[in-house]
């Protein structure tokens, strides 16, 4: 490969990366602008695109970035501390995710509609949300288990409602790529 292929893929790469960070943004202003991607029931579909690092480590990166430049436009975040808490715990339980679930990749039922490896990864990442719980908790002065149980289920019914679009989505484009 020479030198003019590997730049073409890497810029490439990084467009496809800053596409999904912006749409991310996107989807979460959409979402907030109806009440439902901040306060006590958050419904982000923009974390479907949390699926996309099982495909390639760019996505990670793009989601993490997405997510904290969201919790700093969306009006109702925390702003600064959101952008650190959100897009942090994002990183790190994205990262998490990825290693814990690795051997439940090949787990499909219903012709690969249903992926064992994307539920275990919801069930553990809307469990992640104590960290959000927290953070309200301390700056907000919510109740943490008032926070908490809603935070876990908008998560979770926003994963598994993005898991069929991002499981429709690589049925016809390859998001490995």
């Amino acid at each position: 490969m020479n030198s003019s292929q590997t730049k073409a893929f890497s810029v490439q790469g990084l467009v496809r990366g800053a596409v999904v960070c912006a749409l991310y943004i996107v989807i979460t202003y959409l979402m907030a602008s109806v009440n439902l991607a901040v306060g006590p029931v958050q419904f982000r579909l923009s974390e479907m695109f949390n699926f996309l690092a099982f495909y390639n480590k760019r996505y990670l990166w793009a989601v993490t970035l997405g997510c904290a430049i969201s919790n700093v436009l969306v009006p109702g975040n925390l702003g600064i501390i959101d952008f650190i808490v959100g897009g942090g715990s994002t990183f790190i339980f994205i990262s998490l995710g990825i290693l814990l679930t690795k051997k439940l990749s090949k787990m499909t039922y219903f012709n690969g509609w249903l992926n064992v490896r994307f539920i275990a990864f919801s069930v553990f990442f809307a469990l992640s949300m104590f960290t959000i719980a927290l953070e309200l908790m301390i700056f907000v002065k919510t109740p943490f288990w008032v926070m908490y149980p809603t935070l876990v289920l908008g998560e979770f019914a926003s994963l598994i409602i993005g898991m069929f679009i991002i499981i429709t989505l690589s049925k016809r484009i390859d998001l490995s790529r």
